[in-house]
């Protein structure tokens, strides 16, 4: 469409209804202006209708329904309310016919620019009206380059080191605690404390800071700084005091960054007793028979993984890298509906949790969630639009028999895991499929046709690691 467009058309619903002159106008934010010129046939016509339809539907005493003259019905609703109910069939069938004759690609309702109350002020019937409309189109994504983008990844390799940690985690979770009597509290062992809590600053017991039998790990990092390290040295039944301190990233806002004293008593003490490294500790901690197995499926699941993140890693760069190349203008009507999606998301894994969702998404935390979720549903928007960019620029697509055969292998595989037939929505699978194909494949160009170079890794997490047990 040319950044400003007239056209001309009857109305499709009415053969022979005067013609519209429509104008249309790009504005910023991939939004769109329709002036529509109303010719006052056009408009006398609605109000001839709204006369008919609100004296068919208004009862007034002494007269039939439908049967209302003209001048008592006027006089009883006020023709106020007459107009508003005709510049409503109006604007509702000129912003039709303007969609329509434009083929604007409408993402959001048209909305009158200087808004209704204002347009119905200068509305008369039997006279020409012009109103602006405006609304969210289909953003028009492009990129300024598609081929030698340069990309930085974390580089994620397999560490040897971490079959040992995974099995010495297993080791500890296979532990058997054994009574200390013997010796004073050493760092790895389990301590039985009493402890009470104040602030150096002010006196004050801490909240939730006095326990009369905790069990404690004697490890670092488990206890605020301080409190492990005055503990270890202890025999039972000695009683110390031990000043920590808070970090200033605490959770607890009213103990970020003070001072705190702790009066602690050593009650009991245990040790772990780890199990043989044999292949009897592997046949307890997995369903492998021997320990050389269970190495092997441990190096074997770890590199995997760690082919994955790399994968992973390399394709955030490259979308990153390609986004950069992207011009468009985020329609408002879209982030809104990602900001909507991401909160949806967020709703059903807290669901998942077995927690009320209704209970807790009160009306202001669902106003704090769209602010706080923004930047991400905008990145998100945009690594879909400049995907979507390169399959048009580089005319990237998926084959109906790729399609097909994929399709195929996903219902195959759901029926195994037990979902009826009957419940498989294949309009919408066929979708996600085909989704899911053409980012594989433009992921894969991007490879092919950029270039990523390795940065140093970053702490990796364990978290999505695989475990012994």
């Amino acid at each position: 469409m040319s950044p400003a467009a007239n056209a001309t058309s009857k109305d499709p619903a009415t053969s022979g209804a005067p013609a519209l002159q429509v104008t249309a106008t790009p504005r910023p934010g991939s939004r769109m202006a329709l002036e529509v010129a109303i010719p006052g046939s056009r408009s006398q016509a609605s109000y001839e209708a709204a006369v008919g339809k609100l004296s068919r539907s208004v009862r007034l005493p002494g007269f039939r329904k439908g049967k209302v003259p003209r001048a008592v019905l006027l006089q009883q609703i006020g023709p106020l309310r007459v107009r508003a109910t005709a510049l409503e069939e109006l604007v509702d069938a000129a912003c039709r016919d303007a969609l329509e004759i434009e083929k604007v690609a409408a993402i959001s309702r048209p909305e009158l620019s200087e808004g209704f109350e204002l347009v119905l002020e200068r509305f008369e019937p039997g006279s020409d009206l012009t109103i602006t409309l405006e609304l969210d189109v289909e953003p028009t994504p492009s990129l300024q380059q598609t081929k030698g983008l340069k990309a930085e990844a974390e580089e994620v390799s397999f560490d040897p080191a971490r079959v040992d940690e995974l099995i010495e985690q297993s080791r500890r979770q296979l532990a058997t605690l054994v009574p200390v009597d013997d010796r004073a509290a050493a760092s790895g062992d389990v301590a039985v404390l009493s402890f009470k809590g104040v602030f150096v600053d002010s006196g004050e017991e801490i909240e939730g800071g006095s326990s009369d039998a905790s069990e404690v790990e004697l490890e670092e990092g488990r206890m605020i700084p301080g409190f492990v390290e005055g503990v270890i040295g202890m025999a039972v039944g000695d009683t110390r005091t031990v000043d920590c301190q808070f970090p200033d990233s605490y959770p607890q806002e009213d103990a970020a960054g003070r001072s705190a004293r702790f009066e602690i008593t050593l009650k009991d003490l245990k040790t772990r007793e780890l199990p043989a490294l044999d292949d009897a500790f592997a046949q307890q901690a997995s369903d492998k028979q021997t320990l050389a197995e269970l190495r092997e499926d441990l190096e074997t699941r770890l590199q995997g993984d760690s082919e994955r993140r790399a994968r992973a890693a390399r394709h955030d760069a490259l979308l990153d890298a390609l986004v950069e190349q992207l011009e468009v203008e985020l329609p408002e009507t879209l982030i809104l509906q990602e900001v909507r999606t991401l909160i949806e998301q967020t709703a059903g894994q807290i669901a998942q949790q077995g927690m009320d969702v209704k209970k807790l998404f009160t009306p202001d935390l669902v106003r704090s969630l769209m602010d706080t979720s923004r930047p991400e549903a905008e990145k998100r928007l945009r690594r879909s639009l400049a995907l979507q960019a390169l399959a048009a620029a580089e005319a990237i697509s998926v084959a109906d028999d790729e399609l097909e055969a994929k399709v195929k292998e996903v219902r195959r595989d759901l029926s195994q895991e037990g979902t009826q037939e009957a419940a498989i929505d294949l309009q919408r699978l066929r979708q996600v499929v085909a989704d899911d194909l053409l980012r594989e494949k433009l992921l894969a160009w991007l490879e092919e046709n950029s270039t990523v170079s390795a940065k140093p890794p970053a702490e990796a997490p364990a978290a999505d690691e695989p475990a012994a047990t």
